[in-house]
Protein backbone atom coordinates (compact mmCIF):
# COMPACT_ATOMS: atom_id res chain seq x y z
CA UNK A 1 0.00 0.00 0.00
CA UNK A 2 1.65 3.38 -0.81
CA UNK A 3 2.39 5.96 1.94
CA UNK A 4 -1.16 7.79 2.81
CA UNK A 5 -2.16 10.86 5.07
CA UNK A 6 -3.31 10.35 8.76
CA UNK A 7 -6.54 10.71 7.89
CA UNK A 8 -6.59 7.65 5.85
CA UNK A 9 -4.77 5.47 7.74
CA UNK A 10 -6.71 6.13 10.81
CA UNK A 11 -10.48 5.13 8.08
CA UNK A 12 -8.51 1.84 6.86
CA UNK A 13 -6.83 1.05 10.31
CA UNK A 14 -10.48 1.38 11.60
CA UNK A 15 -11.74 -1.08 9.30
CA UNK A 16 -8.46 -3.66 9.35
CA UNK A 17 -9.58 -3.52 13.27
CA UNK A 18 -13.18 -3.97 12.93
CA UNK A 19 -13.05 -6.62 10.22
CA UNK A 20 -10.51 -8.78 12.75
CA UNK A 21 -11.59 -9.11 16.06
CA UNK A 22 -9.41 -11.00 19.04
CA UNK A 23 -6.75 -10.82 16.26
CA UNK A 24 -3.45 -9.80 17.38
CA UNK A 25 -1.86 -7.43 14.95
CA UNK A 26 1.76 -5.94 15.27
CA UNK A 27 3.03 -2.29 15.04
CA UNK A 28 5.22 -3.76 12.50
CA UNK A 29 2.44 -4.68 10.17
CA UNK A 30 0.59 -1.52 10.21
CA UNK A 31 3.71 0.63 10.14
CA UNK A 32 5.04 -1.43 6.66
CA UNK A 33 1.55 -1.16 5.43
CA UNK A 34 1.47 2.45 5.58
CA UNK A 35 4.72 3.03 5.56
CA UNK A 36 4.90 5.19 8.21
CA UNK A 37 7.08 5.45 11.35
CA UNK A 38 6.13 3.04 14.34
CA UNK A 39 5.88 6.25 16.60
CA UNK A 40 3.09 7.54 14.17
CA UNK A 41 0.97 4.34 14.35
CA UNK A 42 1.38 4.30 17.90
CA UNK A 43 -0.47 7.94 17.83
CA UNK A 44 -2.90 6.59 15.62
CA UNK A 45 -3.80 3.34 17.33
CA UNK A 46 -4.63 6.11 20.28
CA UNK A 47 -6.94 7.85 18.82
CA UNK A 48 -8.95 5.09 17.17
CA UNK A 49 -8.67 3.20 20.90
CA UNK A 50 -10.61 6.61 22.38
CA UNK A 51 -12.70 6.59 19.30
CA UNK A 52 -13.43 3.04 20.17
CA UNK A 53 -14.47 3.39 23.75
CA UNK A 54 -16.18 7.14 23.71
CA UNK A 55 -18.52 5.33 20.99
CA UNK A 56 -18.82 1.93 22.76
CA UNK A 57 -17.71 0.17 19.48
CA UNK A 58 -14.66 -1.59 21.88
CA UNK A 59 -11.56 -1.37 22.91
CA UNK A 60 -8.24 -2.04 22.03
CA UNK A 61 -5.89 -4.04 23.72
CA UNK A 62 -1.91 -3.38 23.50
CA UNK A 63 0.63 -6.45 24.52
CA UNK A 64 4.13 -5.14 25.01
CA UNK A 65 7.01 -6.46 23.96
CA UNK A 66 8.87 -8.47 20.52
CA UNK A 67 5.37 -10.63 19.72
CA UNK A 68 3.26 -7.88 20.72
CA UNK A 69 0.78 -5.46 19.00
CA UNK A 70 -2.85 -4.36 19.22
CA UNK A 71 -6.21 -6.06 19.38
CA UNK A 72 -9.74 -5.24 18.55
CA UNK A 73 -12.16 -6.51 21.64
CA UNK A 74 -15.64 -5.57 20.22
CA UNK A 75 -18.17 -4.51 23.04
CA UNK A 76 -21.33 -2.55 23.39
CA UNK A 77 -22.09 0.33 26.41
CA UNK A 78 -25.01 0.05 28.60
CA UNK A 79 -26.74 2.51 26.49
CA UNK A 80 -26.66 0.85 23.20
CA UNK A 81 -27.02 -2.65 25.16
CA UNK A 82 -30.16 -1.84 26.71
CA UNK A 83 -31.88 -0.29 23.56
CA UNK A 84 -31.15 -3.43 21.55
CA UNK A 85 -32.56 -5.71 24.66
CA UNK A 86 -35.54 -3.65 24.10
CA UNK A 87 -36.45 -3.58 20.45
CA UNK A 88 -35.70 -7.56 20.70
CA UNK A 89 -38.53 -7.59 23.23
CA UNK A 90 -40.66 -5.35 21.38
CA UNK A 91 -40.47 -7.96 18.25
CA UNK A 92 -40.92 -11.12 20.19
CA UNK A 93 -44.34 -9.19 21.37
CA UNK A 94 -45.87 -9.22 18.10
CA UNK A 95 -48.60 -11.81 18.44
CA UNK A 96 -48.53 -13.29 15.15
CA UNK A 97 -45.25 -15.09 15.82
CA UNK A 98 -47.40 -17.31 18.91
CA UNK A 99 -46.92 -20.98 17.74
CA UNK A 100 -48.71 -24.22 19.68
CA UNK A 101 -47.05 -25.44 22.97
CA UNK A 102 -46.00 -21.61 23.58
CA UNK A 103 -43.33 -21.89 21.07
CA UNK A 104 -42.39 -18.54 19.12
CA UNK A 105 -41.36 -17.95 15.30
CA UNK A 106 -38.07 -16.73 15.24
CA UNK A 107 -37.16 -17.25 12.07
CA UNK A 108 -37.47 -13.74 11.17
CA UNK A 109 -34.89 -12.24 13.70
CA UNK A 110 -32.83 -15.19 13.21
CA UNK A 111 -32.71 -14.95 9.46
CA UNK A 112 -31.92 -11.19 9.31
CA UNK A 113 -28.17 -10.53 9.16
CA UNK A 114 -28.68 -7.08 10.79
CA UNK A 115 -30.69 -8.12 13.65
CA UNK A 116 -27.90 -11.16 13.84
CA UNK A 117 -24.74 -8.99 13.65
CA UNK A 118 -26.32 -6.77 16.43
CA UNK A 119 -26.83 -9.97 18.75
CA UNK A 120 -23.55 -11.79 17.63
CA UNK A 121 -21.81 -8.21 19.13
CA UNK A 122 -23.87 -8.23 21.91
CA UNK A 123 -23.27 -11.95 23.30
CA UNK A 124 -19.43 -11.40 22.13
CA UNK A 125 -19.21 -8.30 24.79
CA UNK A 126 -20.59 -10.18 27.74
CA UNK A 127 -18.06 -13.04 27.24
CA UNK A 128 -14.96 -10.78 25.89
CA UNK A 129 -13.02 -11.59 29.20
CA UNK A 130 -13.58 -15.31 28.59
CA UNK A 131 -11.15 -17.61 26.89
CA UNK A 132 -13.17 -19.02 23.62
CA UNK A 133 -12.05 -21.55 21.00
CA UNK A 134 -14.91 -22.64 19.55
CA UNK A 135 -18.77 -22.24 19.92
CA UNK A 136 -21.09 -24.54 20.16
CA UNK A 137 -24.92 -25.32 19.32
CA UNK A 138 -27.47 -27.55 17.92
CA UNK A 139 -28.83 -27.59 14.06
CA UNK A 140 -30.31 -25.81 12.91
CA UNK A 141 -32.22 -22.86 13.98
CA UNK A 142 -29.11 -22.10 16.17
CA UNK A 143 -26.58 -22.41 13.34
CA UNK A 144 -26.86 -18.77 12.52
CA UNK A 145 -26.90 -17.28 16.37
CA UNK A 146 -23.70 -19.06 16.49
CA UNK A 147 -22.48 -17.91 13.89
CA UNK A 148 -23.20 -14.42 14.47
CA UNK A 149 -21.36 -14.50 17.33
CA UNK A 150 -18.57 -16.75 16.39
CA UNK A 151 -17.19 -13.86 13.71
CA UNK A 152 -17.52 -11.30 16.77
CA UNK A 153 -15.33 -13.74 18.67
CA UNK A 154 -12.82 -14.99 15.75
CA UNK A 155 -13.34 -18.60 16.40
CA UNK A 156 -14.88 -21.36 14.79
CA UNK A 157 -18.51 -23.14 15.14
CA UNK A 158 -19.17 -26.78 16.12
CA UNK A 159 -22.34 -27.60 15.09
CA UNK A 160 -23.72 -30.43 17.32
CA UNK A 161 -26.60 -33.01 14.77
CA UNK A 162 -29.33 -35.31 16.20
CA UNK A 163 -28.29 -37.60 13.12
CA UNK A 164 -25.16 -39.16 11.73
CA UNK A 165 -23.81 -37.53 8.58
CA UNK A 166 -21.39 -40.01 6.63
CA UNK A 167 -19.79 -36.71 5.29
CA UNK A 168 -18.41 -35.79 8.48
CA UNK A 169 -16.32 -38.74 9.65
CA UNK A 170 -16.45 -40.34 13.15
CA UNK A 171 -18.77 -38.84 15.80
CA UNK A 172 -19.20 -39.07 18.95
CA UNK A 173 -23.13 -39.69 20.29
CA UNK A 174 -24.93 -39.29 23.59
CA UNK A 175 -28.59 -39.88 24.82
CA UNK A 176 -30.01 -36.80 26.99
CA UNK A 177 -33.78 -35.72 28.26
CA UNK A 178 -35.51 -33.24 26.62
CA UNK A 179 -35.93 -31.17 29.63
CA UNK A 180 -39.60 -29.66 28.28
CA UNK A 181 -40.64 -33.56 26.72
CA UNK A 182 -38.49 -35.45 29.24
CA UNK A 183 -38.13 -37.76 26.20
CA UNK A 184 -34.93 -39.78 25.58
CA UNK A 185 -32.95 -38.01 22.66
CA UNK A 186 -29.59 -38.31 20.92
CA UNK A 187 -26.98 -35.99 20.02
CA UNK A 188 -23.78 -36.34 18.03
CA UNK A 189 -20.61 -34.32 17.13
CA UNK A 190 -17.82 -34.95 14.61
CA UNK A 191 -14.49 -36.33 16.47
CA UNK A 192 -12.73 -33.95 14.51
CA UNK A 193 -14.70 -31.03 14.88
CA UNK A 194 -13.87 -30.41 17.98
CA UNK A 195 -10.02 -30.31 19.59
CA UNK A 196 -10.28 -32.27 23.17
CA UNK A 197 -9.52 -29.55 25.73
CA UNK A 198 -11.13 -26.73 24.20
CA UNK A 199 -12.88 -23.85 25.82
CA UNK A 200 -16.34 -23.90 24.40
CA UNK A 201 -19.79 -21.36 24.59
CA UNK A 202 -22.50 -23.17 24.45
CA UNK A 203 -25.51 -21.36 22.56
CA UNK A 204 -28.99 -21.94 21.83
CA UNK A 205 -31.49 -19.99 20.45
CA UNK A 206 -34.77 -21.28 22.71
CA UNK A 207 -34.50 -22.50 26.34
CA UNK A 208 -37.33 -24.07 27.96
CA UNK A 209 -35.84 -25.82 30.96
CA UNK A 210 -32.31 -26.65 29.23
CA UNK A 211 -32.32 -30.13 28.28
CA UNK A 212 -30.53 -29.21 24.85
CA UNK A 213 -28.09 -26.99 27.04
CA UNK A 214 -27.29 -29.75 29.85
CA UNK A 215 -27.24 -32.37 26.98
CA UNK A 216 -24.35 -30.52 24.87
CA UNK A 217 -22.33 -29.92 28.29
CA UNK A 218 -22.84 -34.04 28.60
CA UNK A 219 -21.41 -34.03 25.14
CA UNK A 220 -18.62 -31.45 25.79
CA UNK A 221 -17.42 -33.78 28.60
CA UNK A 222 -16.71 -36.52 26.42
CA UNK A 223 -13.92 -34.33 24.57
CA UNK A 224 -12.55 -33.09 28.10
CA UNK A 225 -13.61 -29.75 26.96
CA UNK A 226 -14.37 -27.05 29.48
CA UNK A 227 -17.94 -25.38 28.87
CA UNK A 228 -16.83 -21.41 29.64
CA UNK A 229 -20.61 -20.19 29.31
CA UNK A 230 -24.06 -20.91 27.92
CA UNK A 231 -25.87 -18.29 26.08
CA UNK A 232 -29.40 -17.75 25.42
CA UNK A 233 -31.05 -15.79 22.85
CA UNK A 234 -34.36 -16.27 24.32
CA UNK A 235 -35.91 -18.30 27.41
CA UNK A 236 -39.25 -18.84 29.43
CA UNK A 237 -40.14 -17.75 31.95
CA UNK A 238 -42.21 -20.36 33.58
CA UNK A 239 -40.44 -23.45 33.83
CA UNK A 240 -40.90 -25.85 37.19
CA UNK A 241 -37.39 -27.02 36.69
CA UNK A 242 -34.49 -26.04 35.15
CA UNK A 243 -31.48 -28.13 34.42
CA UNK A 244 -28.84 -25.40 34.12
CA UNK A 245 -28.46 -22.69 36.31
CA UNK A 246 -25.62 -20.50 34.91
CA UNK A 247 -26.24 -18.83 31.61
CA UNK A 248 -26.73 -15.59 29.60
CA UNK A 249 -30.04 -14.57 28.26
CA UNK A 250 -30.89 -11.77 26.32
CA UNK A 251 -34.50 -12.21 26.43
CA UNK A 252 -37.18 -13.79 28.81
CA UNK A 253 -40.63 -14.80 27.66
CA UNK A 254 -42.81 -13.13 31.46
CA UNK A 255 -46.26 -14.19 29.75
CA UNK A 256 -47.20 -16.50 26.88
CA UNK A 257 -51.21 -16.99 26.66
CA UNK A 258 -52.15 -18.63 23.74
CA UNK A 259 -55.30 -18.22 24.93
CA UNK A 260 -55.93 -14.76 24.40
CA UNK A 261 -53.01 -14.66 21.80
CA UNK A 262 -50.96 -12.27 24.17
CA UNK A 263 -47.08 -12.32 24.44
CA UNK A 264 -44.84 -10.82 26.92
CA UNK A 265 -41.12 -10.34 27.09
CA UNK A 266 -38.90 -8.51 28.93
CA UNK A 267 -34.98 -8.46 29.12
CA UNK A 268 -33.36 -11.34 30.34
CA UNK A 269 -30.40 -10.88 32.76
CA UNK A 270 -28.06 -9.69 29.86
CA UNK A 271 -27.83 -6.27 30.79
CA UNK A 272 -26.49 -7.36 34.60
CA UNK A 273 -23.90 -9.70 33.22
CA UNK A 274 -22.91 -6.34 30.74
CA UNK A 275 -22.92 -4.34 33.72
CA UNK A 276 -20.56 -6.91 35.85
CA UNK A 277 -17.99 -7.16 32.26
CA UNK A 278 -17.78 -3.17 31.75
CA UNK A 279 -17.24 -2.66 35.54
CA UNK A 280 -14.21 -4.75 35.62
Amino acid sequence: MKKIKRSGRLVDMTYFLIQRPHQLVSLSYFSERYQSAKSSISEDLTIVKEIFESQGIGSLLTTAGASGGVKYVPMVNEQEGRQLVKELCEKLEDKERLLPGGYLYMMDILGRPKHLNEIGRLFAAVFSQQKIDAVMTVAMKGIPLAYAIASHLDVPVSIVRRDHRVTEGSMVSINYVSGSAKRIQTMSLARRSLPEGSNVLIVDDFMKAGGTARGMMDLLAEFKANVVGIGVLVEAQDVEERLVDDYVSIARLAEVNQKENRVQAVPGNFLDKLKEVTQK
